[in-house]
């Protein structure tokens, strides 16, 4: 394999192929010690890191997918606080068995996702690790600092509103771990299960047009509905009540569910990674955004409301509680390779 400066170059090269390499806000690119940007109003920066082993794993992974879902998963934080895409900074840890065909198809997949979101790949760094990684820090812009929503606006008396289906992409994950659970699918709908986890997005559009109906709070699903709400609840100092029954589940969810021996909805409520948002709005806005986000074809959802009080009430379709937690990126793992 090439030296240090020749695959940044190849990165480099690859996603200014793709057309994710330059735009008006960027004075300086890759190439120089440090980017130069001139973004004017204000910025939300986010930092976000995918791991073998803890994110994915090479073996059911293409390198695609792995360059795909760290610019999308980093790209989502953007999203859940209603920022215009910007400039995306990337760091690869390299192990010394990953060939440079699959770091080129790495960086296609980074810049197929960031060109989707119209973002600018700015800059990066690649260092020598035992296991690989990619971390990713993304910059979104908006006019000014009351333009973007933050976590901790929820008031009692709001609606809860969700973007989309959710529990696709850990059901997705089921399948790549345990190929034998698609028997229970047709192919199209394993397919688009598999492809939650393996080409996510993320829902700036969506955000953005929240932030524009007034929502005030929200939160990307990267770690759960149910950890990610609870997250949202500690923010604002207030209760939310979510149901289960109106939460839309993605197609093929149960089925997957039922052949692995697990409840859909607890599978549902604690997959992370499906990148919706979940947003708290005052009742008099939702009707406005729901026909916003359906204008941009996604399938939006009313799932409960903002409470006075604390904590999450998580009731199932048969009106039991639900004890879910989420996903915890430290003690949580992708199942260990066999030995």
């Amino acid at each position: 394999m090439r030296g240090e400066f020749e695959l940044i170059d190849l990165l480099r090269e690859r996603i200014a192929a793709a057309g994710a390499g330059s735009s008006e806000r960027l004075v300086v690119g890759s190439g120089d010690d440090a980017a130069v940007t001139a973004p004017g109003g204000v910025t939300a920066t986010s930092v976000d890191a995918i791991v073998d082993g803890v994110h994915f794993r090479r073996r059911a992974f293409p390198p695609e997918a792995i360059g795909a879902k760290a610019m999308a998963s980093a790209l989502s934080d953007l999203a859940g606080m209603g920022a215009a895409p910007g400039e995306a900074y990337v760091q690869v840890g390299l192990p010394d068995d990953l060939a440079e065909d699959d770091l080129a198809g790495i960086a296609d997949g980074l810049a197929g996702s960031a060109v989707e979101a119209g973002v600018v790949v700015a800059g990066g760094d690649i260092v020598a690790s035992p296991v690989l990684f990619l971390a990713v820090t993304a910059v979104g812009h908006a006019d000014s600092a009351g333009d973007l929503v933050t976590r901790s606006g929820a008031q009692p008396g709001d609606a809860m509103l969700v973007t989309g289906p959710i529990g696709g992409a850990a059901a997705g994950l089921h399948l790549l771990e345990r190929p034998e659970l698609a028997d229970a699918l047709d192919d199209e709908t394993a397919d688009a299960l598999r492809a939650r986890q393996l080409h996510p997005r993320a829902r700036l559009s969506a955000g953005r047009a929240l932030a524009a109906a007034g929502a005030s709070a929200m939160i990307d699903l990267s770690d759960g509905l149910a950890g990610d709400a609870r997250q949202l609840s500690k923010a604002g100092g207030v209760r939310l009540a979510i149901e289960m029954g109106a939460v839309p589940i993605q197609a093929g969810v149960s089925d997957v569910a039922a052949a692995a021996g697990e409840d859909s909805e607890l599978l549902a409520a604690s997959g992370g990674e499906d990148y919706e948002l979940l947003a708290a709005l005052p009742r008099d806005r939702m009707d406005d955004a729901v026909a916003a986000l359906r204008d941009i074809d996604l399938g939006p959802a009313v799932v409960g409301g903002v409470e006075a009080g604390e904590g999450l009430v998580l009731r199932g379709s048969t009106g039991r509680e639900l004890d879910v937690r989420g996903y915890d990126q430290v003690s949580s793992r992708v199942p260990a390779e066999p030995t």
